[in-house]
């Protein structure tokens, strides 16, 4: 193993915020806690954003005091606002999330802004977070496709790209939020962002499973030459636009196809199923990870 993939787990945010059941405090720590001991070098923990619109968050500030830090990774927070940066401030966070839409179809019909407007709206946020030191991430969601109008515009996801990069972003995410890409989209997609930004540290692959396809997208993707990805354990999350769809792609099954590669991850796939199993016991449900279940049921 030789070159290095680095995997963002998004779990414990992007995962349970779907949950409808409120998941324990102390739960969502051990979670955070147990993943950074696992080997994930980010782990995206909470967000910081309105208890109104996402209760199952309200707690963040709690869950990161309970949280036993691992030196040198990061912990991430996901913010929409001065107050939501403030809040990822306070509570220590090493790099903050910022969000903007590919889709002018859904920036419209989900904050009733243009895409422009809605990536303005950050420009404090950016110029706070950098002057006190935080990584700062921008996300583009539905970079792939849209549930209102249906494929996204190439020519949109660079543009996005390209003002996420005017604001400082460190990285950028490059998400299939409702799953519907395949292996050759992805690639035009990644390939013309590479044309703005360096794909193998500056972009990273969010793909969901909606359709089955985020596997054999992480490998259109890593062709491209991405070498960051989004995965979250036992594949927490659901895909609100698609219902009963699964959501974020497995970690274990992720970890599972690049080891096979031949990849360097620096996470424990061992340790990952068993947390797996855990957070699947602990919230009520199936882990929807099949390398994880597999694995699982080899063991004694």
């Amino acid at each position: 193993m030789t070159e290095h993939i680095k995997i963002v787990e998004v779990g414990p945010r992007d995962g349970l915020q779907n949950e409808k059941q409120f998941v324990d405090t102390a739960i969502k720590a051990e979670l955070i806690t147990r993943l950074a001991a696992a080997g994930f070098a980010n782990v995206e923990a909470v967000s910081f954003v309105s208890p109104k619109w996402v209760p199952q968050m309200a707690d963040g500030a709690d869950v990161m005091a309970a949280v036993q830090r691992k030196p040198g990774t990061l912990y991430s927070a996901l913010v929409p606002n001065m107050r939501g940066l403030e809040g990822a401030l306070a509570a220590h966070m090493d790099e903050v999330v910022i969000f903007g839409a590919a889709s002018e179809a859904f920036s419209q019909r989900n904050i009733n802004c243009s895409i422009a407007e809605s990536i303005a709206r950050f420009e404090p946020v950016a110029q706070e977070a950098k002057r006190a030191g935080l990584r700062l991430r921008g996300s583009i969601s539905c970079a792939l496709g849209c549930p209102y109008q249906g494929e996204t515009p190439i020519s949109a996801v660079v543009d996005v790209a390209q003002r996420f990069l005017a604001l400082g972003c460190d990285e950028i995410d490059v998400a299939d939020t409702i799953g519907v890409g395949t292996a050759a989209q992805v690639q035009r997609v990644m390939q013309a962002v590479g044309q703005v930004a360096d794909l193998g540290t500056q972009v990273s692959g969010h793909f969901h499973d909606t359709y089955g396809q985020a596997l054999a997208n992480i490998l259109a993707a890593l062709e491209c030459g991405v070498r960051i990805f989004h995965s979250s354990v036992a594949g927490l999350g659901g895909c609100p636009y698609a219902k009963g769809a699964t959501g974020n792609v497995a970690s274990e099954d992720v970890l599972y196809l690049l080891h096979g590669q031949g990849l360097h991850t620096g996470v424990d796939l061992d340790a990952v199923v068993d947390i797996g199993s855990w957070i699947s016991e602990k919230i009520g449900r199936t882990t929807a990870s099949r390398a994880g279940r597999a694995l699982a049921l080899k063991k004694p």
